[in-house]
């Protein structure tokens, strides 16, 4: 699939969806997309199944949450979404092995509360996973008690402003 990308989001060294040196992470990187979306971007693995060659639901959950509560930060740079209420559809399994995509969007913002919906796509296109949420915004020292700068990774990549991603 093609996007139009505007910036990588930073991420971090051990969260359980971006964590880049947790050796049990899906590793994810996002991208502020030129739409107002944020794109997730991972490959689940072996470790990440719940049925044989499925991926797990709460893993999946996971991934699309993170997404979610990172697209506060396209709008807002510096605030994140802390995770109020989910509600989650299952519509197909997720494959292990390949690349996934989970696409997020802001749909109301108020001055503490934003809800935002995103959805696991698969690469065919359809959707296997979709969810919406209501999330308090908070800057990340206030979500972890203290100064984080020594827990993040930029992503270096340079990137052009179309990208096609590998299905």
């Amino acid at each position: 699939m093609k996007y139009r990308i505007r910036k990588a989001q930073d991420v971090s060294k051990m969260c359980a969806v971006c964590g880049q040196i947790n050796p049990l992470s899906l590793k994810a990187k996002f991208y502020e997309l030129e739409s107002d979306e944020l794109l997730g971007v991972f490959t689940p693995c072996e470790e990440h199944q719940g049925y044989p060659g499925r991926m797990h639901g709460g893993i999946a959950t996971a991934a699309v949450d993170e997404t979610i509560g990172r697209a506060i930060n396209i709008i807002q740079p510096g605030t994140w979404g802390v995770t109020v209420s989910l509600n989650v559809r299952f519509r197909k399994p997720v494959p292990l092995d390949r690349e996934m995509h989970a696409i997020a969007r802001i749909t109301s913002d108020s001055s503490r509360l934003f809800e935002g919906t995103g959805e696991i796509v698969l690469d065919d296109g359809t959707v296997a996973v979709e969810a919406s949420g209501t999330y308090m915004k908070l800057p990340i020292d206030r979500i972890a008690g203290g100064d984080v700068s020594d827990q993040i990774v930029p992503d270096p990549r340079e990137l052009p402003i179309d990208v096609e991603l590998s299905d």
